[in-house]
Formats: structure tokens, C-alpha cells, sequence
């Protein structure tokens, strides 16, 4: 882990902004490599403001349109309750994108979605619950692990999607105690025998199925309670004293009542394997999905031994990862073939496209985008399952699950609709702001230098020379250079005209359409 200190240029820091946001513009890239890599690492590590998802579907029952329903009760009427709660998920969902789409340069939503893909919840029963959830581990986002292990453990939403609500001393159920040993915290090992997985055993998963026992959900889809709560009931905790396995030195975890528990997470974190595991999933996540012996004794461990002497703070772990020279060596640029999202995000933010239209047109447009990341295999609210997105975790193949004939026919289906005149809602065009994108650059009346700054976007290394001059024939028309810069001027000099700014921006669209098709433009 020793720390960068090579060159830092745009290639590095196109790369840096790559891994850590949803996309960032040519602009971005240039201020990055004049701030330097310590204030732009400050600059990721400031947490985002956020607003509140909207109720913009008419079916919504209880809200009025532009107003937020996070507090708001439901209808008493069993198909009006069910109606508003469609209306809420809707507005959730258009608001997931709509938020990666208007990020500013902050960790913050690259870290929302590593905890989402870590503890694999997905959305059921009340829209605001699940947005308790995600402020939940946003708020925790960049902060204390073992903290947000403790919060989510009794957190309404774990609670319904791994049985705890209905976990107690008359009917203990493992669902969650198994999935926080085995995926959120200490990881399943090699098998030693039946029932030892090398970092617990079977009687830590009955354990720790009676220390969660006691907690209930009160609220859902209520036509009262403004809020889903989590309550303690003493009578349905098992209040006897609980013996680990010799993994965790065969401690007792005394009869604590509404406490126990976390007094159970303090053990599991006293583990070094808790820490190691985490680590080894935001290598995978930021850096690569090979772990070889080198990357394990010399990066992982040094992670862990940051991760345990910062108490478990996930902020000083991601820095010392993002500011050494390994996260900087060519090897690891374009290691990562994009997901669904981070694809369809780098299509928009890239270019400083986001919709800014009407409410029911703008979440609209957001709740489609939301939509093509789940045909494309990412539907943010719902993971195939508790241990979250195969591309992840399933080896060997990792990312390359992101990517096969149906989900790579759709990617481009969604450039053709993105950079063309075809996604029109309630007659507002959506479409990549493809001028805007050109008048960002550092030289947009040079034909070869918006071809090399648009590669500095877009791609994570250099193409060849061939690739470049092929680029380049789009945009121009196969004209010689200065007739595209005749062309721009002409624009400049003119820009609301569609008789000089139609030419111009159908070339760049056609050279967009290209580009977000390369595989180049899938990896980051």
C-alpha cells in the first residue's frame, strides 16, 4: 500500500472519478488534475445533500404531486393501500436514478450502493421503509462498520426480509444470524467438517438466532403510524446465556435483553476475519475481482490492519486504498466491466445530462432509466439475493456476468435511445445533451482533440491510432480537419440555428453512438 506519488494527469485522474462516482465530465477530470490527488480525495470524502423522493403518480392516494410521502400514512381502503404503495415504489425508484444521474463528486452513492449489494435487502411491503433503509446505510455510508452492522441488524427492512420480525424464544429462526456470519460480517470459509465453516460452526448460527430474538415490526402500510418502527418485546426474547463455538473462544454472551445483540456484533468484529472479509469486497468493488497471493499479503492485509486500528471507521481503509500505487497501476485500469447502472450513468453524467422538466415528466424519465438498468440484470431495489449481485462475488467469472448476448443487446438498444431524438414523455425530448458534452472540451473546433479528449472520458486507457482516425471520419464526415473546424465556428457564431447547430450535433451524436458501443466504454 505504498502511496501514489507517480504522475497525475488526467489519465489518473479520469481513473479515480471512474471507480469512486457514476461519471464524471471532461471538466470534472481537468479540475481533479489541477486540485491534485489529496483534494480531490477530500472533495469524494464530503458527503452529498440528498432531497426527498416526490409523489408524482396519480394513483398515489394520501399525498398531493410534488409533496414527499416518507411520513405520510396509508389509506385505510385495501386496494387504495395497495395502489399508493405501487405509486411510493415508483417514486423510490425514479429517485435512485435520478440521484445517480445528479450525484455531486462524492463516494457517497458508490458506497450506498456497496452496502446495498453487501446486505442483499430487497424492497417488500412499505415504500418507507425501504427509504429508511437506504438513508440508513447512507448515513453510515463512509462511517462506522460495526455501527451499521448494529443498526441494520434491527432495522424494519432486515428485520421482514430475513425473518427477524418473527424471530423469538417460542420460534427461533437462523435466517438472519446465519446470513450475518456467513455474508455480512466474518465470511463462509473451507469447510473444516459438518456444520464448521473455518470462521463459525453451526451452534454460532443457533446462538445467534436467540440473541436476535425479542425484536418485532410495527407499521407497515399503516393508515396511523407515520413511520415503520422496530420495537423490543421482552416476552419474545430468549433471555437464557449463549455459548459461541471455539471460533470465537468459546465466549458466553450473558442474558442482555434489547442490548444483547450488539453486544454479540462487538464479538464478531473482535474477529480479524470480519475485518478481512469486508476488505477483500472493496478491493473487488474498486479495484479488481482477482485476488491473488501478492494482492492479499500486501494490500488486503494492510487494509485489515487500517480497518481494525481505525475501530472499524470504513473512511481511513477507502482513502489509504485510493490514494497508494497499486490502485494506480495500468494492470487494474479497466479491470471492471461496468454494471447496468454505472453504464447507463456514465452515458448521462458524463455529458452533464440529467432531466429537468416537469415533475411527472422528470420522475417519469428517472423511473424508465431505473427501468433499463433492470432489463440491462440491476435492479437496484432487488438483488437476486441476500448475498447481493453475482458479478460481485460468483468466481471466476465476476463482472463478466454483467455481460451476455441478451443484456449486451440492451446496452445498445439504450445508447440508440440515448443519443437519439426517440424518448420523448409528455412531448419533452431526453436525450444525451450531445452539444453541451462538445462545448466542454478542452478544444472543441479540433477535430483530432475532441476525439483524444472524449477517449479521456470515456475510456480507461489509450485505444490505437486506427480506432482514433475511424472516430475521428464520423466526425467530420470524412472531410479533412478544417471542415469541421469551419462547421463549429459556424455553430458558435450562430448556436440557436438548427441550420448550423442540426449538422453538429448529429456528428457528434453518430460519434457518441460508437463510442458508448465499444467495449472500451463498458470497463472503467
Amino acid at each position: 500500500m505504498t502511496p501514489y506519488t507517480g504522475p497525475w494527469t488526467s489519465a489518473q485522474a479520469a481513473h479515480l472519478l471512474r471507480r469512486c462516482t457514476f461519471g464524471a465530465t471532461f471538466t470534472d477530470i481537468q479540475a481533479a488534475v489541477q486540485n491534485g490527488l489529496n483534494t480531490t480525495l477530500s472533495t469524494l470524502f464530503t458527503s452529498s445533500i440528498i432531497d426527498q423522493p416526490l409523489a408524482f403518480d396519480p394513483a398515489e392516494q394520501i399525498v398531493a404531486q410534488g409533496q414527499t410521502w416518507i411520513n405520510a400514512v396509508y389509506p385505510t381502503d385495501n386496494a387504495a393501500n395497495q395502489q399508493t404503495e405501487g405509486a411510493r415504489m415508483k417514486s423510490l425508484g425514479a429517485w435512485i436514478a435520478k440521484n445517480l444521474n445528479q450525484e455531486s463528486l462524492s463516494l457517497n452513492e458508490k458506497m450506498l450502493f456497496f452496502w446495498q449489494n453487501h446486505f442483499g435487502v430487497t424492497a417488500s411491503g412499505d415504500a418507507r421503509a425501504m427509504y429508511q433503509y437506504l438513508n440508513l446505510l447512507r448515513q453510515h455510508a463512509l462511517g462506522n462498520v460495526k455501527q451499521l452492522v448494529k443498526d441494520v441488524s434491527i432495522d424494519p427492512c432486515m428485520l421482514v426480509f430475513l425473518n427477524g420480525s418473527t424471530n423469538s424464544v417460542f420460534s427461533p429462526n437462523e435466517n438472519y444470524a446465519r446470513e450475518l456470519l456467513e455474508l455480512f460480517t466474518v465470511g463462509k470459509g473451507v469447510q473444516l467438517a459438518a456444520g464448521d465453516y473455518s470462521t463459525f460452526t453451526e451452534q454460532d448460527v443457533a446462538a445467534g438466532a436467540k440473541i436476535f430474538t425479542g425484536y418485532v415490526v410495527q407499521g407497515v402500510r399503516s393508515a396511523t403510524q407515520t413511520q415503520v418502527t422496530s420495537q423490543y418485546l421482552p416476552l419474545l426474547h430468549d433471555n437464557t446465556n449463549k455459548t459461541l463455538s471455539y471460533h470465537f473462544a468459546n465466549q458466553t454472551i450473558s442474558a442482555g435483553g434489547a442490548t444483547e445483540y450488539a453486544t454479540y456484533i462487538d464479538v464478531i468484529f473482535n474477529q480479524a476475519d470480519t475485518a478481512s472479509y469486508i476488505c477483500r469486497k472493496l478491493y473487488r468493488y474498486f479495484v479488481n475481482a482477482e485476488i491473488t497471493t501478492w494482492v492479499e499479503q500486501n494490500i488486503i492485509s494492510d487494509m485489515t490492519q487500517t480497518f481494525i486500528s481505525s475501530n472499524f471507521d470504513i473512511a481511513p481503509v477507502l482513502n489509504e486504498l485510493l490514494s497508494s500505487a497499486h490502485f494506480y497501476d495500468l494492470s487494474v485500469r479497466g479491470a471492471i466491466i461496468r454494471s447496468p447502472f454505472e453504464t447507463l450513468c456514465a452515458m448521462l453524467n458524463t455529458s452533464s445530462t440529467s432531466a429537468n422538466f416537469d415533475l411527472q415528466s422528470t420522475y417519469q424519465i428517472y423511473l424508465s432509466m431505473y427501468g433499463l438498468a433492470d432489463q440491462m440484470g440491476q435492479g437496484y431495489l432487488a438483488p437476486p439475493s441476500v448475498a447481493g449481485w453475482t458479478a460481485y462475488y460468483q468466481a471466476p467469472a465476476f463482472y463478466r456476468l454483467w455481460i451476455n448476448s441478451t443484456y449486451i443487446k440492451k446496452r445498445f438498444d439504450v445508447v440508440n435511445i440515448l443519443t437519439s431524438n426517440n424518448y420523448n414523455v409528455n412531448g419533452n425530448i431526453f436525450k444525451i445533451k450531445v452539444l453541451d458534452f462538445l462545448n466542454g472540451l478542452s478544444m472543441p473546433s479540433s477535430a483530432p482533440q475532441v476525439v483524444d479528449d472524449l477517449c479521456v472520458v470515456l475510456f480507461p486507457k489509450d485505444i490505437p491510432v486506427a480506432d482514433k482516425l475511424a472516430i475521428k471520419a464520423v466526425l467530420t464526415g470524412g472531410l479533412p480537419d478544417f471542415e469541421w473546424t469551419l462547421q463549429y465556428n459556424e455553430y458558435l457564431n450562430a448556436p440557436t440555428n438548427p441550420i448550423f447547430y442540426a449538422p453538429v450535433e448529429l456528428r457528434m451524436q453518430a460519434v457518441l453512438n460508437i463510442m458508448f458501443k465499444m467495449p472500451q466504454f463498458h470497463v472503467c
